[in-house]
């Protein structure tokens, strides 16, 4: 019989996409699921720090747009940079955002009350569209778990070939747009490769509660140098 104590839950909300829960498990750390699936949790945050990554390689990452606050580990680090002067995030759940400033996520408040940034309450795709084009420097997206394993199958466009280029056209000529998946998928493949004509791709082994499994980031640039 197993002796494993079960998470605790913290909070709970439900919204038009389903079920959000945050919850503590018994090695301390906290857990964000969506409709009952695993989105994300503080003891392996490796991923989501290599995306924030993926803008500070940049000479000048100046203005970075941040796709999903989650637990805010990839918007902290883009923070520890001063080189970032602002920080705009997409985040579609109120709920996610008010964990964050209450206290609820540990750090949190830290975060969402930096004067370099800003969360903004809508869609990521309509986040986008509104920045004027040649504004940005980055665009990170960490939505969903990936086209190929989706929590909600309305994220579906966000890893097509159309949305990727409305995202370059809002970068500087050298800007790049990075997208989390939790696999290798050749469909985003295809579709980056004919949005920007190349992509790059790295894959991560991360450690979760003793499963190895991998997570890919790929990247595009806009060449128009």
């Amino acid at each position: 019989m197993s002796t494993a104590t079960p998470p605790r839950t913290v909070a709970t909300v439900t919204s038009e996409r389903g079920e959000l829960v945050l919850q503590r498990r018994a090695d301390g750390a906290l857990e964000l699921r969506v409709n009952g699936v695993f989105v994300m949790d503080t003891a392996q945050t490796s991923t989501e720090r290599a995306l924030a990554h993926a803008a500070l390689d940049l000479e000048r990452p100046h203005r970075v747009l941040v796709g999903g606050l989650g637990l805010g580990f990839t918007t902290a680090e883009l923070l520890r940079d001063p080189r970032v002067r602002s920080v705009l995030v997409a985040e579609i759940e109120p709920a996610v955002l008010v964990w964050m400033t209450d206290g609820t996520v540990p750090g949190g408040v830290q975060v969402v009350s930096d004067d370099r940034v800003r969360v903004q309450l809508a869609d990521v795709r309509d986040v986008v569209a509104d920045q004027a084009p040649g504004s940005l420097d980055a665009i990170l997206l960490d939505v969903d778990n990936g086209p190929d394993f989706l929590v909600l199958d309305g994220n579906a466009g966000l890893y097509r070939e159309a949305f990727v280029r409305t995202c370059l056209v809002r970068l500087r000529p050298g800007g790049v747009v990075v997208i989390w998946s939790s696999t290798e998928s050749p469909d985003l493949e295809s579709a980056l490769a004919h949005a920007a004509g190349s992509y790059t791709k790295r894959c991560h082994q991360v450690d979760l509660a003793g499963r190895l499994e991998t997570y890919t980031l790929y990247s595009v640039t806009r060449s128009d140098l």
